[in-house]
């Protein structure tokens, strides 16, 4: 592994050393003490749907008891919002709170976007799963923002077709892949699922699960370790798999894909706990067929997975009333109305763990009527989410991984080589930003 080291720019110095002494900025510099709660009026940057309405049973209620209101102001998602978010800070005239995904809070945080919230809800901790408050903290004692939604990593498979082609359930990745080539035998025709490279956020999430940790700090630098030992085991299992045709080498989300899960021509799916929705549309008649079961292991007996997607509150710098807007984000995540709200009107998963069973996710999606302790087990699984790191960076090194595994999937050529560009592509952006960077 190459070590390299560049000078800080003076800004990239400043917004490194807060995130590493996890010291948030402020405006008018009283960070020794919470901000007034209220009265206030709020503005909040978010994409999920329904969220407006979420706001107004706050509005109503506590609302008006702490003279605190929030307008809710839709927007786009992604990379869209990011971009917007940070120009909107640069002019300061950044809205009082912003729905953020977990990625893109280092970058938030390193363009001085966020303030700590710390003080004002850091004893929501015990909320919500070490991993999950682990990718708000960024691994220091400040915390950037709360969780809102996760999407641990699940597998899930056709029930029935399983039983017709006399498998079992893979409870670790050796039998997963033996599961693969078995199906292969009996079936030349049928794959047990794809690997797909036009999503990022499942490899990702399969790294996390095999102890990666993609951006770490230290050294006033940021160590890039997306080609370490644990995500080049992922790469090397599922390039593998992918050369000897074991399973299939197509993208998700097309035409062809939906087909092969409809019709019983891809029988299993490596997913999130979202995927019913996705299910929903993309293989419409074989509702009740499907079952989820945890992910398999690395080591037997285990009980980790990874995320795949999910995002949380913060509280932006620019607000003027820091205070108002924590006592906000911390009912809209932990609340029990709140959090009920957000799964009827949003359709998420809460991050919340007390919010993953019962009351509004007391039944099973529609789609997997045929297990109503869908949701029972999903929550056993999110409890052993394991942590992610990540770095300002992350939409170049999503970027690296498209066009690079593309390529290797579709030539079923070597996985390694792919990863070893997506490294080298994330530490030439960062070194082209300015920090000091560090393999």
């Amino acid at each position: 592994m190459k070590h390299r080291n560049v000078a800080l720019s003076t800004a990239v110095v400043l917004a490194a050393s807060a995130l590493l002494t996890g010291c948030g900025s402020s405006d008018d510099g009283a960070d020794d003490a919470p901000a007034a709660a209220g009265p206030a009026h709020l503005t909040y940057w978010s994409w999920a749907p329904g969220l407006d309405k979420v706001a107004d049973i706050w509005n109503r209620g506590e609302g008006k008891r702490t003279g605190i209101t929030v307008t809710v102001k839709k927007q786009a998602s992604g990379d869209d919002l990011v971009t917007k978010i940070i120009t909107a800070a640069k002019a300061h005239k950044a809205p009082d709170l912003v729905q953020a995904e977990y990625q893109a809070l280092p970058t938030l945080v390193s363009n001085d976007v966020l303030a700590d919230i710390s003080k004002e809800a850091g004893d929501a901790k015990g909320a919500f799963a070490d991993g999950i408050w682990q990718q708000a903290t960024l691994g220091t004692d400040a915390l950037y923002a709360l969780p809102q939604d996760s999407g641990p990593l699940m597998f899930y498979y056709r029930q029935d077709l399983f039983e017709k082609y006399g498998l079992t359930v893979p409870t670790t990745w050796d039998e997963f892949a033996e599961t693969a080539r078995a199906l292969k035998k009996k079936s030349p025709g049928t794959d047990l699922t794809t690997f797909s490279s036009n999503d990022s956020g499942l490899f990702a999430g399969l790294a996390q699960q095999a102890g990666a940790q993609w951006w770490t700090t230290g050294d006033d630098t940021w160590k890039v370790a997306v080609d370490d030992p644990a995500t080049r085991k992922v790469a090397d299992f599922w390039g593998g798999l992918v050369k000897e045709g074991a399973i299939d080498n197509q993208p998700m989300y097309t035409p062809a894909w939906n087909k092969a899960l409809n019709t019983g021509k891809q029988i299993a799916w490596v997913s999130a706990v979202w995927a019913p929705g996705t299910l929903t549309t993309a293989a419409p008649d074989t509702a009740g067929k499907w079952a989820m079961a945890p992910l398999p292991q690395w080591t037997a007996g285990a009980n980790v997975t990874g995320s795949w997607g999910g995002s949380s509150t913060a509280v932006t710098n620019d607000s003027k009333n820091k205070g108002a807007a924590a006592t906000f984000a911390k009912w809209l995540n932990t609340d029990p109305a709140a959090l009920a709200a957000l799964v009827k009107e949003s359709g998420i998963y809460p991050a919340a763990t007390a919010a993953q069973t019962g009351g509004a996710l007391a039944e099973p999606p529609a789609y997997f009527s045929n297990q109503p302790d869908f949701y029972t087990k999903a929550s056993e699984i999110a409890n052993g989410t394991a942590p992610a790191a990540w770095g300002p960076n992350v939409n170049v090194a999503y970027t690296a991984f498209k066009d690079n595994f593309a390529r290797a999937a579709k030539d079923r050529s070597d996985f390694g080589a792919a990863l070893t560009a997506m490294q080298d592509a994330t530490v030439a952006d960062l070194e082209k930003q300015g920090f000091g960077v560090s393999e």
